[in-house]
């Protein structure tokens, strides 16, 4: 290997293109699995009808729960990867990438087959009633025992994107998203199966998107090897620690779906979680979306960190959050103009359930104005190792000020208030986020501005 192909272009490169190197093929990627899941909703619904769509979407916290195991010793590895390779340290960084995803495996395996025995309170105490609980009930049993190969592949994306190529990343993710909408409409529209028969499919995806990811250890650069496993306790709390904001993440969108299923159930009865089971779909294309601009800054403001490059790491801050707003105020927009386009994409619903969706994601969409800035400034105290602040971030969006909202207000102004919990909770993060930059004098742009 000569010296030219071994230097790494986060070294030399300027921080405006890094992001740009790494942000095209994040988001792409991520879009695709965010349309992919958008597409699988819409034959679903058109195909089985709105209350096959809404057991799955009940069933969509167990998927959740998987990525964030995945994410929490995912992301948690690949931070401290990113920090050794940054630290010229490649031998421990190699053990670091072993030792998370033997870990990943091993604990995925035993989560789901221990639920599994319970799937069957677990599909009531999600949101189901007796018209949803077979097809959520299908659909679970199917990811719970083989949601491994999601938190695997997931996993390895991460370490392969932090290992400098995040195109082969984007391309198991395009590889993934389009044989998974090709074998479900092949499963649903030409075999006519059902929602297990789909979940199957999505599991089939996910394997051929791992086996792309595995051409990532024949390529010049990469410094993913396996090396011998032991346990290493210590590791094993930092990796932890370092990934639990994004582990919290993501069990919060769990939390998400399963509050809003019970309080739409509790308030509007099935049209209500029918209603937002469509708002969910779309919400995930753009949840993903502030995903992608997350999972392009955290391997480059880690590498950062560990070279201990302060110029570098707070100009990729600045970058990250004026490109997170901006797509947050075209998300709001979309939104307000085209909702009615949206709701039908999804099947011929009764007209109630079409006017709350519709209400739905013009009140909900005015959330994504601030919450791409959120996501940028949890992974950057997350890439830092400033965990305590990167976990507050998220427990405060998708736990404290959420719930806090949702269990409240409904009760007393209606059922349209429910839309507003996560808007509420999103812009009361991003304040408190200021106020707290100010008082520790931290300072993104030039001339002492925030950002």
């Amino acid at each position: 290997m000569t010296k030219a192909e071994e230097r790494n272009p986060l070294d030399h490169e300027s921080v405006g293109k890094i992001f740009v190197r790494y942000l095209v093929p994040s988001l792409v990627g991520m879009l695709l699995i965010a349309v992919n899941l958008v597409v699988d909703g819409i034959m679903v619904g058109n195909k089985l009808g709105p209350v096959a769509l809404a057991g799955v979407n009940i069933a969509g916290p167990v998927y959740t729960v998987f990525v964030a195991m995945s994410l929490w010793l995912g992301i948690g590895g690949a931070t401290l990867y990113s920090q050794r390779m940054g630290q010229k340290k490649k031998e421990e960084a190699r053990f670091i990438f072993t030792h998370s995803l033997t870990l990943i495996v091993l604990c995925t395996v035993a989560v789901g087959l221990t639920a599994l025995l319970l799937h069957e309170p677990l599909v009531y105490a999600l949101g189901a009633n007796a018209d949803t609980a077979p097809f959520a009930s299908a659909y679970m049993k199917v990811f719970l025992m083989f949601g491994f190969v999601f938190t695997l592949e997931n996993a390895f994306s991460i370490f392969v994107r932090n290992d400098g190529n995040p195109n082969l990343a984007m391309a198991a993710l395009v590889t993934t998203a389009l044989s998974n909408v090709a074998i479900n409409y092949v499963l649903l529209y030409v075999f006519e199966f059902g929602v297990r028969e789909a979940a199957l499919g999505t599991i089939v995806a996910a394997t051929l998107g791992l086996c792309v990811l595995s051409g990532h250890f024949f390529t010049k650069r990469s410094n993913l090897k396996w090396v011998k496993f032991r346990v290493d306790r210590a590791l094993i709390k930092k990796t932890l620690t370092f990934g639990f904001p994004s582990f919290l993440a993501e069990v919060g969108i769990s939390a998400f779906t399963i509050a809003h299923n019970i309080m739409f159930a509790r308030l509007a009865g099935t049209v209500g979680v029918a209603a937002f089971s469509v708002v969910n779909y779309v919400h995930a294309v753009m949840l993903l979306m502030f995903l992608g601009m997350g999972s392009a800054v955290q391997p480059i403001i880690s590498y950062f960190h560990g070279a201990k490059e302060e110029g570098k790491k707070q100009a990729m801050v600045r970058i990250a959050v004026r490109t997170a707003f901006f797509a947050g105020v075209v998300c709001f927009l979309i939104g307000q103009f085209a909702a009615k386009p949206i709701v039908g994409l999804f099947g011929d619903f009764p007209g109630e359930v079409k006017e709350l969706a519709v209400v739905g994601i013009r009140l909900f969409f005015t959330a994504y104005i601030v919450m791409g800035v959120n996501f940028v400034m949890m992974t950057y105290f997350q890439s830092i190792g400033q965990v305590g602040m990167a976990t507050w971030i998220t427990a405060a969006r998708e736990f404290i000020f959420m719930l806090a909202f949702l269990l409240t207000v409904p009760f007393f102004l209606g059922v349209h208030t429910i839309w507003l919990s996560i808007p509420f909770a999103e812009i009361t993060v991003v304040v408190a986020l200021i106020v707290y930059l100010k008082r520790h004098g931290l300072y993104f742009g030039k001339n002492g501005r925030l950002i």
